[in-house]
């Protein structure tokens, strides 16, 4: 918790300005929406939906992902509570397309998170796949807007 107590309330969204620019994002451990819907059921991940209040109102959350808008000042914070504190702890992220996700995944590895995956394909399809709505995955209206 040490690393997490000194990042400073900007870090992440530098930390991702920084992968943009660099391109260096989109190595690392991806996941099917399926395959996340599968793993959020048994228990087995903590499912992160990083997108922004605007855009959970406009499809939804995925079932069972927990709402932590990646453009807050709490982001890493929230990020180290909702795994209270194990940067150890299986976490999955998506996003609309799978692009934030595989930045903030490499975000949160150089802040000490040593397990992040993410959905490649998104909530709205991408290259990777159809994506979660057009899958046909459940969806939850937003308890947090």
């Amino acid at each position: 918790m040490s690393v997490l107590r000194s990042v400073r309330p900007h870090t992440v969204v530098v930390l991702v300005a920084l992968f943009l620019i660099s391109g260096a994002a989109q190595a690392g451990s991806t996941l099917s929406a399926t395959e996340a819907l599968e793993k959020t059921r048994a228990g087995e991940i903590t499912f992160i939906d990083i997108r922004t209040p605007a855009e959970w109102r406009q499809t939804g959350v995925a079932a069972g992902a927990l709402t932590l808008d990646m453009t807050a000042p709490t982001f890493v914070q929230d990020v180290a509570k909702a795994v209270e504190g194990d940067r150890n702890a299986p976490i999955v992220l998506i996003c609309r397309t799978g692009n934030r996700t595989g930045y903030t995944r490499d975000a949160l590895e150089k802040l000490g998170f040593t397990n992040v995956s993410h959905v490649a394909e998104g909530m709205a399809g991408s290259k990777a796949g159809p994506g979660w709505v057009r899958r046909g995955l459940p969806v939850e209206s937003c308890k947090t807007c």
